[in-house]
């Protein structure tokens, strides 16, 4: 009777953890979801947080973003070295501090740097929730992988050619589910993409609107892993 119920209990065993190793990409980023936005919240996001950029040899810039997902309203405040730069864009409608007359030749219009403020806020701010966005492709392998010494559970996602071009990477701790690590490439990193990007670690967290965000995420170059940046919500 023993030998029975231990040969019972390895079986489940072994089923069990057959069936974790086969979990299929989609079922990982459930999770994750789950873990960062238990009470999915992020569809009808409406908050204001304050987050501070440290660049090494520069002022830091402290940047006041609201997000109203539900009004598909947008307002960013950004402050550095006594200047205040603001934008806003309220149902596609876009307002700036910024005029033509001091916007530099051939550079990006205002309206058009407003556009690319939002969609970097709420992209990488909204994540992993913006991995189902339409026109995003999650690749339905999940690899185990170790990286800065760290095992975590990786994740692909590569874009529609009219969302984008970059390969994406999320690295999840493979108890908890959270992100720990995100990390781009401007194509494949095995070809064209190949030292290009950066990965960003990221570290503590904050509870804005129910959601778990990464409170800390600083910043490298794939290449040579150079340090670049941190951000950090700081309210």
């Amino acid at each position: 009777m023993k030998f029975y119920l231990l040969a019972s209990l390895l079986l489940i065993l072994n089923v069990t953890k057959l069936s974790a190793q086969e979990m299929s990409a989609l079922n990982v980023l459930e999770k994750a979801i789950e873990y960062h936005d238990p009470n999915g919240a992020w569809q009808q996001f409406n908050n204001t947080f304050q987050v501070t950029m440290t660049t090494p040899g520069k002022p830091d810039r402290v940047s006041d973003i609201r997000i109203n997902i539900p009004q598909d309203y947008f307002n960013l405040v950004n402050k550095r070295d006594g200047d205040t730069t603001t934008y806003t864009l309220n149902k596609g409608n876009c307002t700036t501090s910024i005029t033509d007359s001091i916007a530099q030749a051939g550079a990006r219009t205002p309206c058009e740097t407003a556009a690319l403020y939002k969609n970097y806020y709420t992209y990488l701010y909204g994540l992993p929730m913006k991995l189902k966005d339409p026109g995003a492709n999650l690749a339905p392998k999940v690899e185990k992988v170790t990286f800065k010494d760290k095992k975590y559970l990786k994740l692909k996602v590569t874009y529609d050619e009219a969302v984008g071009s970059d390969v994406w990477f999320f690295y999840l701790n493979p108890t908890t589910y959270a992100m720990e690590v995100y990390q781009f490439f401007k194509g494949e990193p095995d070809g064209a993409g190949k030292d290009t990007g950066e990965y960003i670690l990221l570290s503590e967290e904050s509870i804005v609107n129910g959601i778990k965000m990464p409170k800390v995420r600083a910043w490298y170059y794939n290449k040579d892993d150079t340090y670049l940046g941190t951000d950090t919500i700081s309210n």
